[in-house]
């Protein structure tokens, strides 16, 4: 089983997990960290320390979903990621938002951390898409 960690910037991380929460319940397996300017980058890499051993726990792999690419939380994450000596293997993937959060539960089952991360990555690509005008009228019948 993967489990999930989101690393951002401010509450960022906080927020999509409150949100993911209202859609689907409570996410046991999905984990919150963000880098406040209180504490600072330090802070951030003992909390995402801390959090990782709580999820790393009972897990084949620990995905993390970052809101950016080579922010703090990023760079924190790929650190651990690369490290021969973190276990369970890690992946790390940028661009976090609520579409990708909560596809998350699609991977959940997966033993392998990287095909997790792949195949979230696919299946929330065709969730970005910008807004267009309808010519036809649809009927409200499904």
């Amino acid at each position: 089983m993967i489990h999930i960690i989101v690393a951002s910037h401010g509450p960022l991380a906080e927020a999509l997990l409150t949100s993911g929460r209202m859609v689907y319940g409570e996410l046991p397996h999905v984990y919150a960290v963000t880098l406040s300017e209180q504490a600072g980058i330090e802070g951030f890499k003992t909390r995402f320390g801390e959090v990782l051993a709580q999820a790393g726990q009972h897990a084949d792999g620990v995905l993390v979903l970052c809101d950016m690419q080579s922010g703090t939380p990023w760079n924190v994450a790929c650190q651990h990621a690369f490290s021969p000596q973190t276990l369970p293997p890690i992946a790390v993937v940028a661009g976090v938002n609520l579409p990708m959060l909560l596809l998350s539960e699609e991977v959940l089952p997966f033993m392998d951390v990287h095909a997790a991360a792949d195949t979230l990555l696919a299946l929330t690509a065709p969730t970005l898409t910008k807004a267009a005008p309808v010519f036809s009228v649809q009927s409200d019948d499904f």
